[in-house]
């Protein structure tokens, strides 16, 4: 079994877990609790490289990442710095995160949030939705056409944005396809592991003008924002390196190139 099979198993058997414990009528019920939100892809188009910052305790390929960096220190830090949104791991087996890391986020600082997990069913946003998630990943190498269409409606209808999540040319083709509006390019193929930023570069030339673009994994220093942002890419998402920091909220401050001219975004 390949990586990205072993994760949306895993992905597969916590939902099937989880909604046995709670059932998705009981997250219905629990819809008319949430508070305000704060709209996620708006705050990806403001001027300047907007940075979705990321909490993760560790991954498949880095292990742990920082241990004894707490949620809410980091994620304030964050928002102390100049993101413009938030990235919260809430997959259990490989990231250690926790669906109660939403709320904590949420609770400790006033930034959209992104779930970031591998949503493999429709009871996931629903999850997202009450516990205190502004947005939620959707993974194209992880869905079928269908269902990439069918959460994207639902997504909406629960007022959560949706990042959608691609890695090559076919599966940029298939989030244009399904109406995607915030296109996440990892970097990272998720089968090997392999990090080359070079893939950014070579799908943005497919994307429509219009759409709001995520550069993805592999990000670590103003220079390649600088870049990054020349040819169109309107956010960026970065989590190890932030997580390693040992000042989080001067590091966003320099990645966002605050005070320097490269705030503004650049004519084509």
């Amino acid at each position: 079994m390949g990586i990205l099979e072993q994760l949306i198993s895993a992905a597969s058997q916590g939902v099937k877990a989880r909604r046995q414990q709670v059932p998705l009528a009981d997250l219905e019920a629990r819809l008319g609790q949430r508070d305000h939100d704060r709209p996620f892809g708006e705050a990806l188009t403001r001027p300047g490289m907007s940075l979705i910052c990321e909490y993760k305790r560790k991954s498949p390929s880095a292990g742990a990442i920082a241990p004894g960096v707490e949620l809410p220190d980091q994620v304030r830090a964050y928002e102390a710095g100049g993101a413009a949104a938030l990235s919260v791991l809430t997959d259990e087996t490989h990231f250690d995160g926790d669906l109660a890391d939403l709320a904590t986020a949420r609770a400790s600082c006033g930034l959209p949030i992104l779930r970031k997990d591998f949503v493999v069913d429709e009871y996931q946003l629903y999850e997202a939705a009450v516990n205190g998630a502004d947005a939620v990943l959707l993974i194209v190498a992880v869905l079928g056409d269908d269902r990439l269409r069918d959460f994207q409606l639902r997504a909406a209808e629960l007022d959560l944005d949706c990042l959608v999540e691609v890695h090559d040319e076919p599966e940029l083709d298939r989030a244009l396809e399904s109406g995607a509006e915030v296109i996440g390019i990892n970097n990272r193929n998720l089968d090997t592991g392999v990090v080359d930023i070079q893939t950014t570069y070579d799908l943005i030339t497919d994307v429509p003008a219009g759409k709001t673009v995520v550069s993805e994994s592999g990000i670590s220093n103003r220079e390649e924002l600088v870049e990054l942002e020349r040819v169109g890419v309107d956010a960026a998402l970065i989590g190890e390196s932030l997580m390693r920091s040992e000042d989080p909220a001067e590091m966003v401050k320099l990645l966002a190139g605050m005070g320097d001219a490269t705030s503004e975004h650049f004519l084509p």
